[in-house]
């Protein structure tokens, strides 16, 4: 995760459990978007590679896509963005679309792959 800035005067137990708190909220909203052609969510599927909490509760997430030619390639990141922007805590949202490393279905998790009858 991103660096904090310590607004509790060295009390690091404080900012801790708040950020976890808040990265626990975040994951949750993530979890409530779906990819439009399959019935995963998008953090399960793989394709959120990083969740960070920077100074003054901005989240930015790092994310890509099962394929750079996806159909709603336009639209998913936005979800994400609107999303994440209604947890409470959080400031503003910034969502960084990347292709490095490229998504494969080893980057899903167990439920995602049980879900898609991959096993």
């Amino acid at each position: 995760m991103g660096d904090l800035v310590d607004t509790n005067d060295g009390n690091e137990e404080i900012t801790k459990t708040g950020e976890e708190s808040l990265y626990d909220e975040i994951i949750k909203a993530l979890r409530e978007v779906y990819d439009p052609e399959l019935p995963v969510n998008l953090y399960d599927l793989g394709l959120i590679y990083e969740v960070n909490i920077l100074e003054g509760n901005t989240v930015e997430i790092v994310m890509t896509l099962t394929t750079p030619s996806c159909p709603v390639a336009e639209m998913i990141p936005g979800q994400v963005e609107n999303r994440v922007r209604f947890v409470e805590g959080v400031t503003d949202v910034l969502v960084k679309l990347v292709w490095d490393p490229p998504w494969n279905q080893d980057m899903m998790s167990e439920e995602a792959k049980l879900e898609l009858g991959f096993f």
